[in-house]
């Protein structure tokens, strides 16, 4: 049986499903030369048509990738190569045309932003559950299950009872945690906490915080939503409408399949086919969960990066900012 640590997990691409190969990956790893990383990486990607965005630090490596599948195997044998890298396993999936307009390797001082020092996944983390143990461990009337991500990615699907910290982005997941948690009295504290995140890392680094806290039973989804949505069949899921994506797709649903929502040029929310009925959205320009916060000013500024954009599909160009990125950045 394949695994993600070589060429044959890598999917094959066909008509239906799109040529492009998406790659999610990271991991927590001692990189002191992260810096010298940098250019060689950003020559593997460019010379085999790959785009998105990566991320170095002294903890690791973070980041999404597509490219066609010939140029994914070669940045994957790449990294592989090197034995920090070896058992690298990343969550792959299909997109019908290039998830990314751009390639990005940033140097940065953490590979998912918490701003919390000293939180070391390489030695304290919490417990991995695979996607086929998820189910047992999250109806466990004992157990909390968090949604470690941010509340426009909560808003369009998640795990059943699954708490939702109302986040804008993981830097105030601590706070949370002192907040709501915390505080409680010991004998009121969850026997077991579970968490879980798109692709796995900022869950991973919750759980390394939470133990930090004292907080003892703590548990991470092991490769995250999209590994629980490409292995648990869709008739056993517990999962709740669709998982936000760091990329062109918007989001994906069971089997990694591309999901049905559309992303707001001006706020970078994920917007649906009703909402896109509304009188406040505006291709281009807003839509209903921003149109009343925006100046005349913003509104005519977006109004006219829409005509170019309309003005390059008539050349059949693309534009460089026909969609633009979520939020932050790519977060696994």
């Amino acid at each position: 049986m394949a695994t993600n640590l070589n060429e044959d997990s890598i999917p094959q691409v066909d008509s239906s499903s799109g040529p492009f190969v998406v790659a999610a990956l990271y991991k927590f790893v001692s990189l002191p030369d992260f810096e010298q990383i940098k250019p060689v990486l950003e020559q593997v990607c460019h010379a085999n048509e790959i785009v998105g965005t990566l991320l170095l630090a002294a903890e690791g490596i973070n980041g999404t990738v597509s490219g066609p599948r010939d140029g994914i195997v070669a940045l994957m044998k790449h990294l592989w190569a090197d034995s920090r890298f070896a058992d690298l396993a990343p969550k792959y999936s299909l997109s019908p045309e290039q998830a990314f307009i751009r390639m990005k390797v940033k140097l940065k001082k953490e590979i998912v932003t918490m701003g919390k020092e000293g939180i070391d996944p390489n030695r304290l983390v919490g417990r991995y559950v695979p996607p086929k143990d998820w189910n047992a461990l999250i109806s466990d009337p004992d157990t909390l299950v968090i949604d470690t991500r941010n509340d426009y990615e909560y808003a369009i699907g998640t795990f059943e009872h699954a708490v939702d910290p109302q986040t804008t982005t993981f830097r105030q997941f601590p706070a949370w945690v002192e907040t709501n948690l915390k505080s409680l009295p010991a004998e009121k504290r969850p026997k077991k906490i579970a968490m879980f995140c798109t692709g796995g890392i900022r869950c991973e680094k919750a759980t390394a915080f939470m133990l930090e806290q004292g907080f003892d039973e703590v548990y991470h989804l092991q490769g995250g939503i999209l590994k629980y949505l490409e292995e648990v069949p869709e008739e056993e899921s517990l999962w709740k409408g669709e998982c936000f994506v760091f990329d062109q797709r918007v989001s994906v649903t069971h089997g990694l399949q591309v999901g049905h929502y559309d992303l707001c040029h001006a706020c970078r929310m994920p917007i649906t086919d009703e909402e896109k009925q509304s009188d406040k959205y505006i291709q281009g320009v807003g839509c209903p969960h921003c149109y009343d916060s925006l100046t005349e000013d913003q509104k005519q500024r977006f109004g006219e990066r829409q005509k170019q954009i309309r003005l390059a599909q008539a050349r059949n160009e693309r534009h460089i900012g026909r969609k633009m990125p979520p939020r932050e950045t790519t977060e696994a």
